[in-house]
């Protein structure tokens, strides 16, 4: 078993497909589908339950591959501690970043980084946009989804569940929903990307999927306007819980109808090549997977409930 054949591990644990796995390795998948039967082998227990189309992690499998990750985590620290007193962490930036989490959540933890790293110069660009790594000189782009794009490389920084929420000054006005059929009484907020309104909101709980087409009297391309009108009272809207995180606990806004679980996506951290992953992006990448991880752990000690987390 070589230490590279962990990292497969554990990219095959984040996708649950050996192939997209090796795509994102730049590997085939005969020589990840090889790294993980090494490991396996050399533990005595399969780490992943197989069936004709999908990957699972077994019970064993769960319990290495987070304990794996720390491992390696620690592996990269120290390399990367070995390099800074080597090469010194330097130069310029440029960072893209979404409204929303980019202003409220994301630009303080930024300050704490350059403090840490003096000779970092720092360029912020804030969008809801989708990112252009050439037409926006780029370095490396936080957003939310997968990178569809396959010439470009990530990090996955952690989960990121929704939440319906509202304000307690709009609940004072409007009854509280418990179902997502009763939404279509309510004043939806949304987001508003290259003029197409998403008013579409779909809720799952165990196996049943409810779709609503909402109501709505206000929609913007800046996700941060929509949370400052969900916080004002204006109505009910659909964010990331990352993105709520202060106004939840401050109780700015609460949650509603916590048996629906809304979209759910992932925070990326995303560069346009492997080449350009430099340590101090490998440095923002593990500051951020710290904070972020700080911030589930704020809610979760709130006793805000939340799920698939």
């Amino acid at each position: 078993m070589l230490i590279q054949d962990l990292y497969v591990v554990l990219k095959v644990a984040e996708f649950k497909n050996i192939t997209l796995a090796a795509i994102s390795l730049d590997m085939s998948s005969a020589t990840a589908s090889a790294a993980v039967k090494r490991v396996e082998k050399s533990l005595g227990a399969e780490l992943f339950v197989r069936t004709t189309r999908h990957l699972r992690l077994s019970a064993a499998g769960e319990r290495y591959v987070s304990q794996c990750e720390q491992a390696l985590n620690l592996l990269d620290l120290a390399k990367q501690n070995i390099q800074t007193d080597a090469q010194s962490v330097e130069g310029e930036l440029r960072v893209a970043l979404s409204s929303d989490l980019g202003r409220n959540i994301v630009l303080p933890w930024l300050d704490e980084f350059m403090h840490k790293h003096p000779k970092i110069s720092l360029k912020v660009n804030i969008s809801d946009s989708n990112t252009d790594f050439y037409r926006d000189a780029v370095d490396v782009a936080l957003r939310y989804g997968y990178p569809k794009d396959s010439n470009l490389y990530g990090f996955k920084i952690c989960d990121a569940p929704g939440v319906l929420c509202a304000s307690p000054s709009y609940l004072k006005n409007n009854k509280t929903p418990t179902h997502p059929n009763e939404l279509t009484g309510h004043n939806g907020l949304f987001y508003q990307l290259h003029d197409v309104i998403h008013n579409h909101w779909v809720f799952h709980k165990e196996n049943q999927e409810f779709k609503i087409r909402m109501k709505g009297d206000r929609a913007s391309n800046d996700g941060d306007l929509v949370r400052r009108w969900c916080v004002s009272g204006k109505g009910v809207a659909v964010k990331s819980y990352l993105d709520m995180s202060q106004d939840l606990l401050k109780g700015n806004v609460v949650p509603l109808m916590s048996d629906y679980t809304p979209r759910i996506t992932e925070l990326w951290l995303i560069c346009p090549s492997r080449q350009t992953i430099t340590p101090a992006v490998r440095l923002l990448r593990d500051m951020l997977k710290q904070k972020t991880r700080a911030v589930f752990n704020d809610l979760k000690s709130a006793g805000i409930d939340i799920r698939d987390i």
